[in-house]
């Protein structure tokens, strides 16, 4: 039995590399080039096989430095910096939904290859480094005993956490380094299944509403429309009571949100679906408008029906919106973070910092590197340029996989999670200077 399914593997990867994506065309930005659908009994499939760092570092952009600011972390995914200058990591790996087809349990064990075998967090792990050079003198487990926590927020003294099946709220003393007590929970979040298990989360820029970004159930509705109720959707949830709705549908796998600082409009990247091609479809940028409905499962980049669902919608169709900027398909963004106040200042003052976590549902691998996406008026302006690369060798061969990203203004750092070196990456102008914030005594 092991020896057919290898035998099977070794075909399906085989039949694979026969289909490569047109370096001719051109899939980022507002207008991606969208090629004809490509079915196949076996969808493109490659992921990239660790092989660690060793003496090697991210490669970034002439007049900025690079360093490992933790190592041997529990699966890291999203950051916060708390007011103090305090650095928040989400640990952990949730989901668990059951394969549906031979070729879905096939392309698990291609993606398991390129994943950390390291044992899930289910924590948050605290960083101070409060003379901002890189070595932090303070490591803690600041909450522990989560549910695959991926999202984090912080308004007015209190920090949420989105787990896989619940948003929490914890009390927040400032600068303590641990927290023992129970979250209170605001509300539950769809946790049925879990095809896609992470709950992205941030605050509105008044701090009255939090927003949390909630995936599919499947890829494009393969376990039936029952399963996806509340899913592919963006919630709203009062702070304080806990009542929410919802602000967009069809939005495939919101995985990272964010507030844009100059018009204060909540944005997502989101990670659209896979098997019909590997220059189909598009993952994005985009705002998320109140009431939009983005396609999926029955089209996608607007009107583009997908023959693959069935029954049809074509009602739901005529009202599907195209997203505002693609960042190329099956790159997996799984990080968002504008620059605020400036940012570093030069090319990267106003835009969004993007990690793309790398593809599977393509012969020759996308993603795997953080994207600088430019801005001006609140709007994508320009293409995306390479901001942190290296994670992939020469032969294809993966040191790493960014997840989430933050920008922290006042130490004038980028933060990069890595969950497959279980890293986390600090990148910084060479000449910036160290500088202290103050960080307040708990209370007591």
């Amino acid at each position: 039995m092991i020896r057919s399914l290898m035998g099977a593997t070794a075909l399906l990867l085989v039949l694979a590399a026969c289909g490569r994506s047109d370096p001719g065309l051109s899939q980022t930005g507002a207008n991606p080039d969208l090629p004809d659908v490509r079915q196949t009994l076996v969808p493109e499939m490659n992921i990239a096989r660790p092989t660690g760092w060793g003496d090697q570092l991210p490669t970034v952009p002439e007049g900025f430095t690079v360093s490992a600011m933790a190592t041997d972390l529990q699966i890291p995914r999203q950051m916060l910096v708390l007011p103090n200058g305090d650095i928040l990591i989400a640990e952990g790996r949730g989901g668990g939904a059951p394969a549906l087809r031979p070729k879905d349990v096939i392309a698990g064990a291609i993606k398991k290859k390129g994943n950390t075998q390291v044992e899930s967090g289910n924590r948050i792990t605290l960083l101070r480094d409060a003379d901002n050079d890189g070595v932090p003198e303070t490591r803690t487990v600041f909450i522990d005993n989560l549910n695959a926590p991926y999202g984090m927020a912080f308004v007015d003294g209190s920090l949420y956490v989105a787990n896989q099946d619940a948003l929490l709220r914890f009390t927040y003393q400032p600068g303590q380094t641990r927290i023992t007590t129970a979250g209170e929970e605001l509300t539950k979040l769809p946790s049925r299944i879990n095809h896609h298990w992470t709950k992205s989360l941030t605050a509105s820029a008044d701090g009255q509403t939090l927003y949390v970004g909630i995936g599919s159930n499947s890829n494009i509705g393969e376990r039936g429309l029952v399963v996806e109720e509340e899913r592919a959707v963006v919630w709203a949830i009062d702070r304080e009571t806990g009542a929410r709705r919802t602000v967009a549908t069809g939005i495939r796998n919101p995985t990272a949100l964010a507030i844009e600082p100059q018009t204060s409009a909540l944005w997502a990247v989101a990670n659209e679906r896979d098997e019909i091609g590997p220059q189909l479809v598009p993952d994005y940028l985009t705002s998320v408008r109140e009431g939009a409905f983005y396609g999926w499962p029955y089209s996608y980049w607007g009107q583009n029906v997908d023959p693959r669902v069935w029954p049809q919608n074509p009602e739901l169709v005529a009202r599907a919106i195209a997203p505002d900027y693609a960042l190329g398909s099956h790159v997996a963004a799984l990080g968002l973070s504008f620059a605020t106040e400036g940012g570093f200042g030069g090319g990267f003052s106003q835009g969004a910092f993007i990690g793309e976590h790398g593809s599977w549902n393509r012969s020759d691998l996308a993603g795997y590197k953080v994207v600088w996406v430019p801005f001006s008026g609140g709007q994508p302006a320009g293409p995306p340029v390479d901001f942190a690369t290296g994670f992939l060798t020469g032969d294809g061969q993966a040191r790493g996989r960014p997840v989430g990203v933050a920008f922290d203004p006042v130490r004038r750092i980028l933060l990069v999670a890595d969950d497959l070196s279980n890293t986390l990456w600090r990148i910084a102008p060479r000449t910036l200077k160290a500088t202290a914030p103050t960080v307040t005594p708990p209370a007591t």
